[in-house]
């Protein structure tokens, strides 16, 4: 068994830029040893940069098995154990008619989406259960497309959809080991990425309308809530999204 060092180090997925980094900058305000990764590092390191704990960065693509590996023997030789995962890195593919989609778009979207946040969630169980004290938390971010779609997006919805799955069977699965799995679905938090919906963009009757957006930082504070609950507590499904956007009745 592995001696803890620190009882709260943070793994934080696709910690760069958006949503990753607003959940990572929250978790290292409020006492977490925090590593973020991410496919670019200089990103990485000026988010790392603004930590008020311990931080790290590495270079990581989360649909490989050996990076991932590479990602949590990271964080256990630096803090000695891993207390959360913040299952966030995710891509979209282009907004197109399924026909028009090739093979290989949709692959990247299963790979990064998918594949990537159950390597991940493989390598936090294995640390979790081997660390002492045993256990930990993750949270997957399913996005409010784990529960109803935009327009031509097959790919990036289907692994949203497989997201909610993967969290109850983790959910189940981890319980007897006190690993907690819960998701957050999240819904027009403005970030770079998603700054075009004030604009407009294209709706399920084929008009192209501007969006409300909300303030990132309320997603993170809802992660960290998440984060921050005692053991026997979970939210394994939450729904945080700006007021006015169009998902009641969507589609």
């Amino acid at each position: 068994m592995q001696e803890a060092k620190d009882p709260r180090v943070a793994v934080v997925t696709g910690g760069g830029t958006g949503v990753g980094a607003a959940v990572a900058r929250a978790l290292a305000s409020n006492g977490w040893s925090t590593i973020i990764c991410g496919r670019r590092p200089e990103i990485l390191e000026q988010v790392a940069a603004g930590f008020d704990e311990p931080g790290l960065t590495a270079r990581v693509d989360v649909s490989d098995p050996s990076d991932v590996d590479r990602l949590f023997s990271l964080a256990v030789e630096s803090f000695g154990r891993v207390d959360l995962l913040f299952n966030n890195a995710g891509i979209g593919a282009p907004p197109l008619p399924i026909e028009e989609l090739s093979v290989d778009a949709w692959r990247e979207v299963v790979d990064t989406n998918l594949t990537g946040s159950w390597l991940c969630a493989r390598a936090a169980f294995a640390q979790m259960k081997r660390q002492s004290p045993a256990g930990g938390r993750i949270i997957n971010n399913g996005s409010v497309s784990a529960q109803t779609p935009r327009p031509f997006s097959s790919p990036y919805t289907a692994t949203k959809h497989a997201i909610t799955g993967l969290t109850k069977a983790l959910a189940l699965e981890g319980r007897v080991h006190g690993i907690t799995v819960g998701q957050i679905d999240i819904g027009n938090a403005l970030t770079p990425l998603t700054a075009a919906m004030t604009e407009g963009v294209l709706q399920a009757d084929g008009t192209i309308e501007a969006e409300s957006t909300m303030d990132v930082e309320e997603v993170a504070k809802a992660v960290l809530m998440m984060a921050e609950l005692p053991p026997e507590a979970n939210v394994l499904t939450m729904t945080v999204m700006a007021n006015g956007m169009p998902l009641v009745g969507r589609g």
